[in-house]
């Protein structure tokens, strides 16, 4: 069984910056591919960035490159998302997720991922 909990969400003005964390729990030892994934209101889901099991290989949504920065560190089993110029747009509920190593699937797609945290609130006020 793996929980993940994520943090650091809150409300900042436009411009501004946050830094989410989300840890891990439990079965931590077969951590894969970690993710970024958000849930703006009356929209979809959609991949944010994702970063691989040695954090050598990042990926990122074009909407969020060059402002966003995803890193993890597998001692404490956490994944960051460094959030900085930030738009009104980016206000959503922000996911991290977790695959198994090994498990294949594109990076950015949802369905890829066996574990999810429950979600923490970004609001950009413009």
């Amino acid at each position: 069984q793996v929980q993940l909990v994520e943090s650091g969400g809150g409300l900042v003005q436009a411009g501004g910056s946050l830094r989410l964390s989300c840890s891990g729990s439990g079965r931590t030892f077969n951590f894969g591919h970690m993710a970024w994934f958000r849930q703006a209101p009356g929209k979809e889901r959609e991949f944010v960035a994702a970063i691989s099991r040695s954090g050598g290989s990042t990926y990122y949504a074009d909407s969020v490159k060059g402002r966003f920065t995803i890193s993890r560190d597998n001692a404490k089993n956490t994944v960051y998302l460094q959030m900085s110029s930030l738009k009104a747009e980016d206000t959503a509920v922000y996911y991290c997720a977790v695959r198994e190593y090994g498990q294949g699937g594109l990076y950015d797609v949802s369905g890829s991922y066996d574990y999810w945290g429950q979600g923490t609130q970004v609001t950009v006020s413009s």
